[in-house]
């Protein structure tokens, strides 16, 4: 049974939190809320997240303010933060959310639909991203058993390698249709700073996916952080 991924919900408005958990909840993922920036970087010390969707005006530490505090800390600076807001911004203010490390900026109100994809891409890479490194940590293990007691497990692997590589590919496909689909815009700066960050994580664990098959250089390296 795959453990569901963690959605952050961020918002000074109980209203607003739970318009996004009526929206997300068809996602049937864990949605934690947090009413200001404090409460959210507490959740972030001991929890996992796979994305989070973060206020911009707030009370005290505002969204930009937080997601600083988010990017410079090593656990939690790969996490996608979704930023929300309510003020009929200009381009600067635009700049200034990807600036501080957003890979999206949705303005509210906002469509139901498209927020829910969105976030259902950032939930199915994480969710895959983790069941790549388990299958990678089984496989190096099964490795290591078998060279340990002579056992030739070339088939093992190579059924194993074509698993991971299978459920990676279907995150692939998924991202290739949603970046070409948001394509469609190209006004959206959203889509510019999403794409990027999809391409870069998936990249990254086709890599290390590569990197397992016999006879690589690299052995078995560390599939790359969870988000």
């Amino acid at each position: 049974m795959v453990q569901k991924a963690k959605i952050l919900l961020v918002d000074d408005r109980p209203e607003n939190l739970l318009a996004l958990e009526a929206i997300l909840s068809a996602l049937d993922q864990t949605l934690v809320r947090a009413s200001s920036g404090e409460e959210a970087l507490k959740a972030l010390l001991t929890d996992d997240f796979a994305v989070i969707l973060l206020d911009v005006q707030m009370p005290g530490m505002d969204g930009f303010e937080t997601a600083a505090h988010i990017k410079r800390r090593e656990r939690t600076r790969d996490i996608p933060i979704i930023f929300l807001t309510a003020i009929n911004h200009g381009p600067h203010h635009t700049f200034r959310g990807y600036a501080a490390g957003a890979v999206d900026y949705i303005s509210k109100p906002f469509d139901p639909w498209v927020l829910r994809a969105k976030v259902s891409v950032f939930v199915e890479l994480y969710t895959k991203n983790c069941q790549l490194r388990e299958q990678a940590a089984l496989l190096r293990l099964q490795l290591e058993g078998g060279s340990a007691n002579g056992v030739d497990a070339s088939k093992e692997t190579a059924g194993l390698l074509a698993e991971l590589s299978a459920r990676l590919a279907a995150v692939e496909e998924q991202a290739e249709a949603l970046t070409k689909q948001l394509g469609e815009d190209s006004a959206d700066a959203g889509v510019v700073a999403t794409a990027a960050h999809l391409e870069r994580k998936l990249t990254g664990l086709r890599r290390a996916l590569d990197a397992l098959e016999p006879g690589s250089a690299g052995g078995a390296p560390a599939l790359p952080a969870q988000n």
